[in-house]
């Protein structure tokens, strides 16, 4: 079994964060963020092309050199404009994933794995070989040369080798965009477990939101070079105040974990975090106890005062309305519920919002018509 990836050592919890100040400017575009991010766990930074979400990465790496710029990581400094501090890009303790994998083709995938190793002195290694070989399951690739590798496979030696490198920050820019879907869907397992086992921060970019909702525990959302909003994931994807719930495939991330599974139809089934409610969905069997992250479309969510009975919906769940949310213009409302610690969002016709005479703390029963698993949580 892989053992957690260690910091280099014991971290103060107070100081398990990461700060950031970028201002840059060139041409007609202005970056400028402040964050304070989780010293751990998985940061998705989301936006469309050109919302700053690659600037930014450039900035944390070193690669872009801010007019304004300030940058600690878990109580390192490591850039400080007012007082002339730079921390080169070749200085900082990063691993660095791009859209290409970008391996060295005259070297096979061992040798571009020991590349890694190289960049750091053997007694600052925190990484060993055989660990990142496991985690990533590249052990049957380490002869091969990089031409006969799988875009997937290729990306998987990518991150391995920048594990090598004992980061004490992990960048991720777009890694799956240059992939296609059955390419994604191999290399997105081994992202998984960097998410459950790695105690080092990533910083994750992508425009896909189902990448983010997958593997993030923290979203920052990037909107013409300034944050739109930042905050735990699952709260900030169902804000009011930003366009996610407004948009017709809004959803919410719910986590939990495996509690049973019926064999004779295949349904799996996951009790979310701090209820007694179970949601059931097709899927092959997961080992009981297993934390996992789900997601639900509010237009899949329909709301009834009372528990349905004779019903082909299988997700029945009882919950308690939190909020109420209007769409000006529309004849449709948002309606905010929690089932225990967890938060889910139904989208319902304003006709069907006044039958009910809906109101916050009331509550009711959900209908979930359909479920989809992310992975792991």
């Amino acid at each position: 079994m892989n053992r957690p990836l260690p910091m280099d050592k014991p971290q103060d919890p107070a100081s398990e964060s990461i700060q950031a100040h970028f201002k840059l400017s060139h041409d007609s575009f202005t970056l400028d963020v402040d964050l304070q991010l989780p010293g751990k766990g998985v940061s998705g930074f989301f936006g469309h092309s050109g919302s700053g979400k690659t600037s930014c990465l450039r900035c944390f790496a070193g690669l872009e050199k801010p007019q304004e710029g300030y940058l600690k990581v878990n109580g390192e400094v490591w850039q400080d404009s007012q007082n002339g501090l730079f921390m080169p890009p070749h200085k900082r303790a990063i691993g660095y994933v791009f859209q290409e994998a970008n391996l060295f083709p005259h070297l096979s995938v061992l040798g571009n794995l020991q590349y890694g190793l190289k960049r750091i002195p053997s007694t600052l290694r925190q990484v060993p070989l055989q660990q990142a070989v496991e985690l990533l399951g590249i052990g049957h690739l380490l002869k091969r040369m990089p031409d006969k590798l799988s875009g997937g496979e290729r990306q998987r030696v990518a991150i391995a080798r920048a594990l090598l490198c004992s980061p004490k920050l992990l960048l991720m820019d777009e890694p799956l965009a240059a992939l296609d879907p059955k390419r994604k869907s191999e290399v997105l397992p081994y992202l998984e477990q960097l998410h459950g086992q790695l105690q080092i921060p990533v910083i994750y970019v992508s425009h896909s939101a189902d990448e983010i909702g997958r593997l993030a525990d923290h979203l920052v959302v990037l909107e013409d070079g300034r944050v739109q909003a930042t905050g735990p994931l699952k709260q900030t994807l169902v804000r009011d105040d930003l366009p996610f719930i407004f948009e017709a495939d809004a959803e919410a991330v719910v986590d939990g974990h495996v509690c049973d599974f019926d064999q004779h139809y295949r349904l799996l089934s996951i009790r979310l975090n701090g209820s007694d409610s179970v949601l059931k969905l097709p899927h092959s069997m997961l080992e009981n106890g297993q934390p996992v992250r789900v997601k639900i479309k509010a237009r899949d969510v329909s709301i009834n005062l009372q528990k349905a009975h004779d019903s082909s919906i299988l997700n029945l769940i009882p919950a308690q309305v939190v909020s109420i949310v209007s769409l000006d213009g529309q004849a449709q409302v948002l309606i905010h519920a929690a089932v225990g610690e967890e938060h889910i969002v139904a989208r319902i016709t304003r006709y069907s919002f006044d039958r009910l005479k809906l109101l916050p703390q009331q509550q009711v029963w959900l209908q979930i018509k359909s479920v989809s698993l992310l992975g792991t949580a």
